[in-house]
Parts: C-alpha cells; sequence; structure tokens
C-alpha cells in the first residue's frame, strides 16, 4: 500500500480506538473512529480516507471467510454436546488425584478442537466446581487450571486468534497450530504447576452449588454422545489439515502439492462430525449457532482491518525500524511485545493478533525474520495479559466459576505467568533453536 500519510496519524489513530475500547465503547466503532481520525489528522482528505478503510477492510476478507468457516466446526462441538463429552471423558480417565492435570487437559483439549476458549470454560466450569468441592481445591486454583489450559489449547487450535495470525503472515493453519505446539506444552505444565502451588489460596467451592449444579447437568448427559462420536470431528479436521505438512516431512509429493486450505477443512469436519452423531437433522440448528458465535469477531476483524488500512497507509512501518535499529533492539522482540501490547490492550487473544499483525506484521517480516517464528512469538504474547476486565473472557470466565470481580482479579497475574511461560518459550525456540 502507498504511504501518503504521516506516521504519528497512524499512532494517534491506533491509541485512540485503543482509548476508546478501554472506555467501554463498542470495539468495531472504536477502530473505526481511530482509523478515521488517524488519516485526518495524518493528512488524507475526505476521499483518501473512504480508500484507506475500504482498502484495509478488503485485505483480511481472507480471514473473515475462514473464521465464518469454522463456526460449522464449532456450533457442532458445542449445540451436539461433544465437547462436554470429550471433557468428562478427560476428567474420568485422570481422576480427582490429578484433577488439575485434568480439568487443564480437558480444556485446552476442548479449545484446540474448535471451540472458542470462554466457551471451553464454561463447559467444563461445572466439572471443575463438583472435583473442587470434593478435593478442597481453591476456586482460584480452579479457574487457573481452566484458563492455562485454555490457552495452551488456544494457540494450536482452528479458532479465530490463530487463523488471524496465519493469514496475518500469509502462513497455512497447520503450520501455525504445528509451530505452536512446545510452547503450549510448556504452558500446560507452567499452568499444572502453579495451579498447585495455589491450591489452597482463597476460598473453596461450597456443596450447595455443586448440588445445584448437578441438578441441571444431569438431563444435558443424557443427550450427550458419545466419547467415540464426539471425537469424530476434530480429529478428522486434525487429519484433513495435517495432511500438506506429512507431505512435506516425509517428501511425498502429492501430498505436499494437495494444499487443503481450512476454509473446506473446518466445515467438512463439523458435518461429517455431525453425521457420525447422527445430528444431520440439526444442521440448521449447529451452523445458526456457529455464525451467531463467529459474528462478534467477524465484526471486530472489519475494524482493525480499517486500522490496519491506516497503519498501511503511514510509514509508521519505516518509523519503527529506524527506531529499532537506533536502540539496537533486537527484531525478533518485537513480535512477542506487540502481541502482548495489543492484546492487553483489547483483553483479546483475537483482536491483539488482528491489531499487532496489521500493524507489526510487515514490519517484522521486512527486518529478516521468518514468517512462522514471528506467527507463533506474537500468538504467544497475545495470551500474556488478555483476560483483563474491559473484556468479555474476564466476565464470562469468572462468573463461571461464581466468581466476584476482586476475585477474579487476583487471577490475572498467575495467568499471565501461563502466557508469559509460553511466550518465553517460543521466543527461545525460535531465536536461538530454529
Amino acid at each position: 500500500m502507498t504511504e501518503f500519510i504521516s506516521w504519528y496519524g497512524a499512532i494517534i489513530g491506533l491509541f485512540l480506538a485503543i482509548f476508546l475500547i478501554l472506555r467501554g465503547i463498542n470495539p468495531v466503532y472504536s477502530l473505526f473512529f481511530g482509523a478515521i481520525i488517524g488519516a485526518f489528522i495524518g493528512g488524507a482528505n475526505l476521499v483518501q480516507t473512504i480508500s484507506i478503510l475500504t482498502t484495509g477492510t478488503q485485505s483480511i476478507m481472507g480471514t473473515v471467510i475462514r473464521v465464518l468457516a469454522a463456526g460449522i466446526l464449532a456450533g457442532v462441538m458445542m449445540e451436539s454436546g461433544a465437547a462436554e463429552t470429550i471433557a468428562q471423558a478427560v476428567v474420568k480417565k485422570l481422576g480427582e488425584k490429578k484433577a488439575l492435570l485434568a480439568l487443564a487437559l480437558a480444556t485446552g483439549i476442548i479449545t484446540a478442537s474448535g471451540v472458542f476458549i470462554p466457551v471451553a470454560v464454561l463447559i467444563v466450569a461445572p466439572i471443575a466446581l463438583s472435583v473442587g468441592n470434593k478435593m478442597g481445591i481453591s476456586r482460584l486454583a480452579l479457574l487457573l487450571a481452566l484458563s492455562g489450559g485454555g490457552k495452551a489449547g488456544n494457540i494450536i487450535s482452528p479458532n479465530p486468534n490463530t487463523i488471524a495470525v496465519a493469514n496475518g503472515f500469509n502462513l497455512s493453519l497447520s503450520d501455525v497450530m504445528i509451530a505452536g505446539f512446545i510452547p503450549a506444552l510448556f504452558g500446560l505444565i507452567a499452568t499444572v504447576v502453579i495451579a498447585s502451588l495455589i491450591k489452597n489460596k482463597g476460598d473453596k467451592v461450597t456443596i450447595e452449588e455443586v448440588v445445584a449444579l448437578q441438578k441441571n447437568d444431569a438431563e444435558q448427559k443424557n443427550n450427550n454422545p458419545s466419547l467415540s462420536k464426539a471425537i469424530v470431528a476434530p480429529v478428522t479436521a486434525i487429519l484433513l489439515l495435517m495432511i500438506n505438512p506429512i507431505g512435506n516431512i516425509f517428501h511425498i509429493e502429492a501430498l505436499a502439492n494437495l494444499k487443503i486450505d481450512a476454509l473446506y477443512v473446518l466445515p467438512v469436519a463439523g458435518i461429517i462430525g455431525m453425521l457420525a452423531m447422527g445430528q444431520h437433522r440439526n444442521i440448521a440448528m449447529y451452523t445458526k449457532s456457529g455464525i451467531e458465535k463467529m459474528t462478534p469477531t467477524v465484526l471486530i476483524l472489519v475494524g482493525a482491518g480499517a486500522i490496519a488500512g491506516l497503519i498501511g497507509s503511514s510509514n509508521l512501518a519505516t518509523q519503527v525500524i529506524n527506531i529499532i535499529d537506533y536502540m539496537g533492539i533486537s527484531g525478533y522482540y518485537l513480535s512477542p511485545i506487540s502481541g502482548v501490547l495489543m492484546a492487553a490492550a483489547t483483553a483479546s487473544t483475537s483482536t491483539g493478533v488482528i491489531l499487532a499483525t496489521g500493524t507489526f506484521g510487515s514490519t517484522i517480516t521486512d527486518i529478516g525474520i521468518p514468517a512462522i517464528s514471528a506467527a507463533v512469538m506474537m500468538h504467544t504474547g497475545a495470551t500474556v495479559i488478555d483476560s483483563l476486565p474491559q473484556g468479555n473472557y474476564f466476565h464470562v470466565t469468572g462468573g463461571s466459576m461464581n466468581m466476584t470481580i476482586k476475585q477474579r482479579m487476583k487471577l490475572i497475574p498467575y495467568e499471565a505467568m501461563v502466557g508469559g511461560t509460553m511466550t518465553l518459550v517460543a521466543t527461545i525456540f525460535y531465536q536461538f533453536i530454529m
């Protein structure tokens, strides 16, 4: 994109959008307003400003259609009860003695299968409350297990955040998911270790809460599919996404050249899973639920595209490179730092990644950092402090464990330790090893 507005206009527009989001204004309108004001301040006229917005929003359409496609898989997993079946199976297999590992792993697997992380936490929360009451584990440790496990699963999932970072760096979704596996593994380990250290910190779950949950849960369990049927959709998605990487690893030319995009894989996996569960009559309900879950993310994508258009029309990227050169800071650190800052500002992993790739993506790759390294470092960075009160995740997860705002606030530093572990591992691994 041609640079014709000044860098300070882009900076002011970006910070204005973030400020409005922090003030509780709808994120989509905040992003659009920031892009418009930033363009005017940067020197664009009325016609040029419209061009900036339309060009920017057009640039993220590839991500948008993939996110919409992912809605079918998400709808099937959530509405059919498949996700809950998987969670129950993991906890039952590992047993109550390994409760924190079981809860973290269950939430991670559900999130990795394509379910939004707040929804995954909501699904596993009733199990966590029941187990926590029996084992005397604090509410704080229980939610850390769910949130930390979800964060680990989220960076290796076909969720909007992974789709966005893959598309932002022109990578395949499967490559980004595979590259995030080692940081995710360390994130899971960190979650269990930290949760174990604080399992007696804070208040405990009461028996009254468990009794109330058991009454509501009994009817739902009878309608859930068996485990063998519940895993069909996520297993199908993983197998299809891995076709191209397997071909490259084993030098099988036919598979290496078969580039099956997530746009095809995720809906097909959802439909196959639905048929396996005998739920073909519910296709309308599942797809409706999926599109409703994806709509807020798509709207934010469009708003973030407007900001990306503003950044791309400015000389901000050039200025950032000059500053990095002057300070002698390795360009590798721009990837995780940008992910941390943007996700913290928007209190969202997805929105943070979208803004970070749109703002710094081209700058990072221009420095010479491999796209896959930049993607993983930025992606993990976006998990560090993305659960702040201005975002939906903070309130949804706190409510799932019957926590007050004050109680939920106490968890943020521990969540940051989990996200920080994944970011540190990703940065070390992709800077010094790969």
